[in-house]
């Protein structure tokens, strides 16, 4: 049985190592040297959970990628944002949901500032 669960590394500074994560198991992860390592590492211990969940008769977390979406979510935002995004919207002619849908689709900038605790996602080699 096939599972398509969503993967990815991230550096840590903290540790000085790669480390491989997976969204459905949130608790698991895996520290290597390198990408490659820290992708096969964390996928080699999903596959050995899933196994172990399976001959124990537990349910298995649904996959990211097989879950349907409707497009639709609900946030709240104060007073003051929803109104300055409807004058921007009604200004450039379009819905509020198109100006938002616009905005939540624009790259975030990088500045260049370091968070501390915060990681950089990096694809997998």
């Amino acid at each position: 049985m096939a599972h398509h669960y969503s993967y990815r590394v991230v550096f840590s500074p903290e540790d000085g190592e790669w480390v491989g994560l997976c969204t459905e198991f949130p608790s698991l992860s895996h520290l290597a040297a390198t990408q490659v390592e820290a992708m096969q590492g964390i996928t080699n211990l999903v596959a050995a959970v899933v196994a172990d969940m399976i001959e124990s008769g537990e349910p298995l977390p649904e996959a990211m990628s097989d879950r349907s979406y409707s497009g639709k979510f609900v946030t709240r935002v104060p007073e003051q944002l929803h109104r300055t995004l409807a004058i921007e919207a009604a200004e450039a002619g379009i819905s509020l949901n198109r100006l938002v849908s616009y905005k939540l689709a624009m790259p975030i900038p990088m500045t260049g500032r370091s968070v501390k605790g915060a990681t950089k996602p990096q694809q997998a080699a």
